[in-house]
């Protein structure tokens, strides 16, 4: 399949998408960030000097997938109808579970936003705690589903 970023001269160029039809979109998107125990504790206990990591990360994640357009280049500014950030704290990394959801009603679907989100509060909670555990590490940002649109629907298996 080729890519549709770039012209028959290879040059990067914004997609045409007035064609395409208008139709409900959504995309998830998940990833995570792993620390430490002392700042999952942190975290998990709600010591952190500058508040509250995780309900701050939530809106940063809301206004991240609303920020994308400004971000990524070619990304169309689209009518963002729902963004749904859920930080779940994970034992087993230790650390926190991202999962992003985004909505609208289009011409193209909402992927970026909803990687835009999940990324945007991994790196708020990286900067909350960071004067505590510089060794986070942020991963496995993806795509676990995307349905509407002309491609159709997307899982992650």
């Amino acid at each position: 399949m080729p890519l549709t970023h770039f012209d028959a001269q290879g040059q990067a160029h914004m997609v045409d998408v007035s064609d395409k039809a208008v139709t409900d979109r959504v995309a998830v998107a998940a990833g995570n960030i792993k620390m430490g125990q002392e700042t999952f504790d942190l975290i998990s206990e709600g010591r952190a000097k500058k508040g509250d990591v995780l309900g701050v990360a939530r809106l940063a994640g809301i206004m991240g997938a609303k920020k994308t357009p400004d971000l990524i280049p070619l990304c169309h500014p689209l009518p963002v109808t729902k963004v749904a950030v859920e930080l779940t704290l994970d034992p087993d990394l230790p650390g926190v579970q991202i999962e992003a959801t985004v909505k609208t009603s289009g011409q193209t679907g909402v992927e970026m936003e909803a990687l835009t989100a999940v990324s945007t509060a991994a790196l708020t909670v990286y900067d909350m705690t960071k004067a505590v555990d510089k060794a986070m590490e942020i991963g496995g940002i993806r795509v676990i589903l995307k349905d509407g649109g002309k491609s159709g629907r997307y899982e992650a298996s």
